[in-house]
Formats: structure tokens, sequence, C-alpha cells
């Protein structure tokens, strides 16, 4: 099972990088990293909606990327 994997610039001039991998029974897998940044913030998805956009994934992490 591929998943996707992308990179973002925000706002504040970060670069994020995003995975997302659907699994089974409606689940997901994602993942974002900031750019020299050793942390990895993942999450299972129970409950996803399939396909998840690449603003749906982004969304999800969106509390975490604000601070600094």
């Amino acid at each position: 099972m591929p998943g996707d994997e992308w990179v973002t610039t925000r706002t504040d001039g970060r670069k994020v990088k995003f995975f997302c991998r659907t699994l089974p029974e409606g689940q997901a897998f994602l993942t974002a990293q900031i750019e020299t940044n050793p942390v990895v913030y993942s999450l299972v998805l129970t409950n996803a909606s399939n396909p998840l956009t690449r603003e749906d994934v982004e969304g999800h992490f969106e509390a975490e990327l604000l601070k600094k």
C-alpha cells in the first residue's frame, strides 16, 4: 500500500513534510514533520473519510503546527 507524501511551506516560512497512507476498514495513518525538527507527529484515524485530501491531512495537525 503506497502512501502519499508532500512538502508544504507554511506562511511563517517553515517547511512541513506530510505523509498519508490509507489503511483497511476506513482507517488512515498520517504524519507531519517540521523541517529540521526530530519530532514526527503521527496519528491513526479510525473513521477516515476516504479519500482524504491534502487539506484534510494538514488540518489534523494544525494545532501542533501553530506552536513554535
